[in-house]
């Protein structure tokens, strides 16, 4: 196939290791500190940013199918575990990263987690299964938003009102979105641009009240 492939474990600027652990912010798990994988370009996504991101998706997390496509750290998935999804997907490429992955989802009795050893792009070709909240957050240098967002459109992997969240270094510009997907929210902290994009197929729109909360602009 013509997509480039890589590890998904890429460089991730913030604040989200207390020497070498990572803290979850918020819910059920919060406070609690899980090892980070000492991997070559691995970076959890920051405190505030996934703060932010969680405020954005409060509406709609309870119970979603969340699908972590490049997870590294697993700091959005186990996250999104801890606040409520009702399943959380995680994809990984590494198999040292993936099992320590398995091994923090153990610890915290996240039965609700699976993380699957895989490349992303080719993982993507499966027989896809609907999610409702998707995270790509994958190398900044290596231009795999554009190509997630292609083949999760074309795949059927996204579920009749669907979020997408994205993630790139500041001074990138987002990748063009599908048909169908709507910019909801579009920012930037320090190093790091991330947004959150909605899915509508023709026959359902994005969910009235939370399109309409996630288009307000407090954090």
């Amino acid at each position: 196939m013509p997509w480039r492939t890589a590890t998904p474990t890429a460089v991730r600027a913030g604040n989200g290791k207390d020497g070498g652990r990572l803290r979850i912010i918020g819910g059920r798990f919060r406070g609690r500190k899980i090892p980070v994988p000492e991997h070559p370009g691995l970076r959890p996504t920051g405190d505030r940013v996934r703060e932010t991101l969680f405020n954005w998706l409060q509406p709609v997390i309870a119970g979603a199918r969340c699908l972590d496509l490049f997870a590294g750290s697993g700091a959005l998935g186990f996250e999104a575990a801890s606040r409520g999804a009702g399943e959380v997907i995680m994809v990984e490429r590494s198999e040292r990263v993936a099992g320590l992955l398995r091994a923090n989802a153990r610890t915290l009795g996240a039965s609700h987690v699976q993380v699957h050893m895989a490349d992303a792009l080719r993982w993507l070709t499966g027989a896809a299964r609907p999610f409702d909240l998707v995270f790509l957050d994958p190398p900044f240098d290596q231009d795999l938003l554009g190509p997630s967002c292609a083949l999760l459109s074309a795949g059927g992997w996204l579920a009749p009102a669907a979020y997408i969240y994205l993630e790139t270094s500041a001074d990138r510009a987002l990748p063009e979105l599908p048909a169908g997907w709507s910019l909801l929210r579009d920012k930037r902290t320090g190093q790091v641009r991330y947004a959150l994009a909605g899915f509508h197929d023709e026959d359902v729109r994005l969910k009235g009240a939370a399109s309409a909360i996630l288009r307000e602009p407090t954090e």
